[in-house]
Formats: C-alpha cells, structure tokens, sequence
C-alpha cells in the first residue's frame, strides 16, 4: 500500500457536534413535515447515516451514486449519475446530502435533475464547502465546515476507495 502523510483537520467529536448542530437545525425547518433525505453515494453514507439519526423529523432516505472525480484529485468536470433515487420525490421536502461541494458542478446537475421532478421543496445539505474552487454558482442550504483547497478523506470520503473507514478528516499529501 502507497504511504500517504495525513494531518487531522476535523477530530470525531468535531465532526459529530456540527453534525448534531445541522440536524437540529434542519429539524426546526422541517418540524411537521416529513422530509425524504438523499444521500450521495459513496462519500456520504457516513454523513447521511449520521445526521438522519439525530434529525427529529420523520424522514426517508434514498440514495443516489454521482461521479466526477474517477481515480484523480481533481474533479474532470463530467458528472455521472450510475444510480437514481427509488422513491419519489414529486410534491416532497428533499434535502440533499452531500459530502463535499468543491466546482459546484454535481450538484448543479443534480439539483437541476431533481427541480424537473417537482419536489415541494429541494434543499442541500454539505459537510464540507470548498468555495473557493467554485466553477458555477452553487450556495448549498446547510454548511457543516468551509475548508481551503486541500484534498480531505475519512468519515466516507476516499482516495481511490480508501480512507473511509477513518473517523476524522484528514488533509492527505501523496
């Protein structure tokens, strides 16, 4: 295995008091309403498991698989959707969960996929916002941490599959 310096950026317990802060907020805005989260897969099924558990709002959740990074650490600029949601999300509350927005470009894809189906309201949820390699507009609703441009993994984000299982973030330098 290729050895990769890591430097912690965001510890567990940081990372699981913002997650509870995001939950509790999106509860308030979704008190009374039953909200279907989306997460994206693969990076955000840690993020996605963690905040529907502290979310007080009833909630279903769904999955879909998006891809624009293939084995580099840049994005290449093409989005690929390799599976779509189960459920559907005409006339429902959504709320996107997204592991790291950096370009803006898939999530702009995917929340232009989604706005054609008509939800009753689309929402978007980060863990991470790297704006400063914005390629598009794109603003996400919920911001767990801003970060500058360094290449993170752990808690669901990879590098070439590995690093999920970590339980901080952590900058890498190959």
């Amino acid at each position: 295995m290729e050895t990769v310096k890591r430097k912690i950026l965001f510890t567990k317990e940081i990372i699981e008091k913002r997650v509870q802060e995001l939950a509790e907020t999106i509860s308030c805005d979704y008190e009374g309403r039953e909200l279907i989260v989306i997460g994206i897969l693969k990076g955000a099924f840690v993020f996605t498991a963690d905040l529907v558990r502290y979310i007080r709002t009833p909630c279903l959740v769904d999955f879909v698989k998006l891809a624009s990074y293939g084995t580099e650490t840049v994005s290449s600029g093409e989005v690929v959707m390799s599976k779509d949601v189960e459920l559907s999300i005409e006339g429902k509350d959504i709320l996107i969960a997204e592991d790291i927005i950096d370009t803006g470009l898939t999530m702009s894809f995917l929340v232009n996929i989604f706005r054609e189906r008509k939800p009753r309201s689309l929402k978007v949820c980060a863990l991470l916002d790297k704006r400063q390699r914005r390629e598009t507009q794109f603003e996400a609703d919920y911001v767990g941490f801003t970060i500058e441009d360094d290449f993170v993994v752990g808690y669901g984000i990879d590098f070439n599959e590995k690093f999920r299982d970590l339980t901080e973030i952590c900058i890498i330098e190959k």
